[in-house]
């Protein structure tokens, strides 16, 4: 297998988006449910633009063979005071998982962050979501607190952990 990391580009809003409903579907552990998604292709591009054009955002990909098998989104504070502080979100389909995908977008993502001068990165996660925190913690990261009763999914409320990275 083929696999490329990039930054990705207006041009890959379609595909972008296609990974998104994937993930919708596959995963409870995204955000939104399968048919809650309703963004377009142009929404998808737009955001894409306005990322590449932020001194602290970016969203990367992760090509196997030519596909996108998952991406990171970096979300810089865009107020002062928050900066250095960056907000992910990582999505990888579930035939591309247990590859070492998820390690190469944290690298990748890492290594940008470092020469943008970013010193915290921060994200959240289902507390159920074992394979996540496992990720996430051999990536550096540290559970810093508990959001309770944070979402509601199928007639439950799940927590989740707060997670954060200071690079220094």
């Amino acid at each position: 297998m083929r696999l490329i990391y990039r930054e990705l580009v207006p041009d890959d809003a379609g595909s972008l988006l296609s990974l998104q409903h994937s993930l919708d579907e596959e995963t409870a552990f995204m955000l939104l449910e399968p048919e809650e998604r309703q963004t377009s292709v142009q929404q998808v591009r737009e955001r894409i633009e306005s990322t590449g054009n932020s001194a602290n955002s970016i969203l990367i990909g992760a090509e196997a063979d030519g596909e996108l098998a998952g991406y990171i989104s970096v979300s810089g504070g865009e107020l002062k005071r928050i900066r250095h502080s960056a907000y992910i979100v990582i999505g990888i389909r579930r035939q591309f998982q247990g590859m070492g995908i998820g390690s190469g977008l944290f690298r990748e993502m890492e290594a940008w962050a470092r020469a943008e001068g970013l010193v915290r990165l921060e994200l959240t996660v289902m507390a159920h979501n074992e394979r996540g925190i496992a990720l996430y913690k051999k990536c550096g990261f540290e559970i810093e607190g508990m959001k309770k009763k944070s979402l509601y999914i199928d007639g439950e409320w799940i927590d989740e952990y707060y997670m954060g990275k200071i690079l220094e």
